[in-house]
């Protein structure tokens, strides 16, 4: 291991994250938080054994991540930083297949020679290369169990370099006669053991890269170069120099290389790889773009605003190799079960030494290789990688639905969800009024002469309402005319000239100042209020010539969304800061359990904490902004609509389409997720039971046993069959 120390970079909010090399199982993963954690200004440290990372957090002031980096350095483990993680996981892939590939091919002729033990140079021949593998391919487990035993735990180094040891060194002895004449060699074992348990390592790392293909996706998304405008024309740079404020071309079926806004021209931008929505999106000036989105046709002149780590990619890749480094709640089962597990191999294995030893009177070399195999055949690997690699796998779907999973218990919680608090506005419905209504006096009264006077009165207010109808109007193919003594009365409305007329467009309490009858529409006007839509009435001299009426529709999916939760058990509750009307009729419209009105943020905090004082878990879906404080005092906070204010959000989970249709499958995923952790746990737990009591030679008598080659095998493929099994989560991405 090189002693070398890589240089990471500073981050003053006290959080690092990197990578390591030399976890082996998860015993090493304990190792190394409790060496991390033993420095007094570190407060939490969190390895992750299928990602290969680690996240501290620490007091700045005290300490470094230069000697955070030197902890895991002297505990044994190469930490190195994250951006050149994923080369180095390529790296291991290939040197797990080369280390495997050279151990098989000096395995073999020990193998094809096993018969042959009785002639000298098939001997020579098995001894030679049985030392080259032994201390070659077999020196990683020497280095991993030093490092362990140094730092006064065990792993399952330790298990693989007591197995092959004892068997080579037994052999050893055996060949220079110091056992005494006709002491049978078996080379073959400690060889074969190494060659199969580089195999399951080998087989281990390819299934650790199929599981995190979504992040590495991500990664490669980068655009390496961008065309810079500059005065003297274009200029095609590496991206990595643009600045904010520069201003670049995008052409068609090119990457966008940083988050901006587009100055000028325009087209469809493919931002799947953000929203999970295939379909583009049309961009044109003043809209923003996401770096690493793809323009599929126009052209485009993009002014940079975020560049580097403040991109939304940046943001994203960060927050999914923080979530995928979290431990789920059920991992402390795993790692308490971890902690005793190889002392507890290594009693086993010497008590099954001494039973066939002294109890049967097998022989030494029955008992010696029954005592290796129990050894060999225990892997607390698979129990390390039960839960991370489900997490890795179910964030990963989430992902690639559009569905920012930013903390990976949060897939865990999620399944044990009892109640889901809904906010109102922005979450079932748009946040925006739409004109839903537009009701002339009398059928003389033409529609499009009314939509025409209503927009012309509106054009140049701000408030919500009149930029409705300015909408309507537009989609109508309307254009507002030009008034003359424009007047805007606050709280009330608007008055001015036009076509020879003095329109007025306001509240009911305008209508009433100018002296206007509300009696020709007022069965209308009854109706439209007990639906809980907001009007706007529309005079034209002394008389009232129509009624617009507006309201916060819900959103598509929303009312689909609300009946899925229900099915799947879940208590749906809406709260809202709107009136007590309105709330009971959106709450009707969307099918929701209950509903409260006219709470204040703080209420809602309130809310949450009276669910969970029930016992209840409890969920919270909001905008992140004025919900924070229930979102974050919620067991599971999601975010509807994270944008390119992401990072911003307080959610544990961020619905990046805004969809509430994407909450019923994240908790889908959440579900689909624990189920495959436990069945991984179950797995590892129940191969360990069977496998040690076989490895022992319980069943011998019968005729049933293994050599510890074969368990060697079988310990190797436990863990690969835990990554695999977490791959199968796959399956439910048909059913979102």
């Amino acid at each position: 291991m090189s002693e070398e120390t890589v240089s990471p970079p500073v981050e003053p909010t006290g959080g690092l994250s990197f990578g390591v090399r030399g976890l082996h199982c998860a015993s090493c993963v304990n190792t190394l938080e409790k060496k991390l954690l033993e420095h007094p200004a570190i407060n939490t440290a969190i390895v992750n054994l299928a990602t290969e990372t680690g996240f501290v957090r620490f007091d700045s002031l005290q300490l470094t991540a230069s000697e955070i980096f030197n902890i895991v350095h002297a505990a044994g483990y190469t930490p190195v930083e994250l951006h050149a993680a994923d080369t180095s996981q390529d790296d291991d892939l290939s040197s797990q297949r080369n280390w495997f590939l050279f151990s098989l091919a000096a395995s073999l002729p020990i193998m094809l020679t096993m018969g042959l033990h009785s002639n000298s140079a098939a001997r020579q021949i098995s001894l030679v290369l049985a030392t080259a593998v032994q201390f070659s391919a077999g020196l990683i487990f020497y280095r991993g169990a030093w490092s362990a035993l140094k730092n006064g735990s065990t792993n399952m180094d330790v298990l693989v370099a007591l197995g092959t040891s004892a068997a080579y060194f037994y052999s050893l002895a055996a060949y220079f006669g110091l056992l005494g004449t006709h002491r049978d060699v078996f080379f073959e074992t400690s060889a074969m053991l190494i060659a199969f348990i580089r195999l399951g390592k080998y087989l281990e790392a390819r299934a650790r890269g199929k599981a995190s293909e979504a992040l590495k996706k991500l990664v490669h998304l980068q655009a390496d170069k961008a065309r810079l405008v500059t005065e003297n024309g274009e200029k095609e740079v590496p991206a990595s120099v643009i600045r904010v404020g520069d201003v670049v071309l995008v052409r068609a079926g090119e990457i966008i290389p940083v988050d901006g806004e587009v100055l000028e021209g325009g087209g469809a931008v493919n931002e799947s790889m953000v929203t999970g929505e295939s379909l583009p999106v049309l961009k044109k000036p003043g809209d923003t773009v996401s770096g690493a989105t793809v323009s599929t046709n126009g052209v485009m002149r993009i002014r940079a605003t975020r560049i580097g780590e403040a991109t939304l990619l940046a943001q994203i890749i960060k927050m999914v190799r923080e979530a995928q480094g979290d431990k789920a709640p059920i991992q402390k089962f795993a790692d308490t079960v971890s902690a005793w597990f190889v002392p507890i191999v290594i009693l086993l294995s010497a008590a099954t030494f001494v039973v066939w030893y002294t109890v049967y009177a097998s022989g030494f070399l029955t008992a010696f290789r029954f005592a290796i195999t129990v050894l060999v055949i225990a892997c607390p690997c698979a129990m390390g990688l039960a839960t991370p690699t489900a997490i890795m796998v179910g964030s990963g779907i989430a992902l690639g639905r559009g569905i920012l999973v930013k903390k990976g218990s949060a897939l865990e919680i999620i399944s044990r969800l009892n109640v889901l608090l809904l906010d109102k506005t922005g979450t079932l419905t748009r946040g925006t009024p739409e004109m839903t209504d537009l009701v002339p006096v009398t059928r003389s009264v033409d529609p499009a002469k009314l939509l025409e006077c209503l927009a012309t009165a509106e054009a140049y207010s701000t408030h919500p309402l009149a930029q409705a109808a300015l909408t309507a109007a537009r989609e109508a193919g309307v254009e507002p005319g030009h008034a003359d003594n424009f007047e805007e009365r606050a709280g009330l409305g608007i008055t001015c000239s036009y076509g020879g007329f003095q329109l007025a467009v306001g509240s009911e309490r305008l209508m009433s100042e100018l002296g206007i009858s509300l009696t020709p529409l007022a069965k209308k006007v009854e109706a439209l209020t007990a639906a809980g839509k907001s009007l706007i009435y529309v005079a034209a001299g002394n008389a009232l010539v129509g009624v617009a009426a507006f309201a916060d529709s819900l959103r598509p999916g929303s009312i689909a969304a609300v009946a899925a939760l229900r099915r799947m058990g879940i208590t749906t509750c809406m709260i809202t800061g709107d009136h007590a009307d309105v709330a009971a009729i959106v709450a009707k419209q969307a099918g929701v359990d209950t509903f409260e009105a006219e709470v204040m943020p703080d209420r809602k905090l309130e809310v949450v904490k009276e669910f969970q004082n029930r016992g209840m878990i409890v969920g919270m879906v909001g905008d992140g902004i004025n919900d924070a404080p229930a979102l974050a005092q919620s067991q599971i906070g999601i975010a509807i609509g994270g944008g390119t204010d992401v990072a911003k959000e307080t959610g544990d989970i961020v619905l990046m389409r805004s969809d509430l249709m994407d909450a019923v499958r994240a908790l889908v995923i959440g579900r689909a997720t624990l189920s495959k952790v436990k069945q991984n746990l179950f797995w590892a737990l129940f191969y360990n039971v069977l496998g040690i009591p076989v490895a022992a030679g319980l069943l011998s008598r019968h005729g049933i046993y293994l050599k510890p080659e074969y368990a060697g095998l079988a310990m190797a493929f436990s863990s690969v069959s835990v990554v695999l099994n977490s791959l199968l989560l796959k399956r439910i991405e048909k059913s979102l």
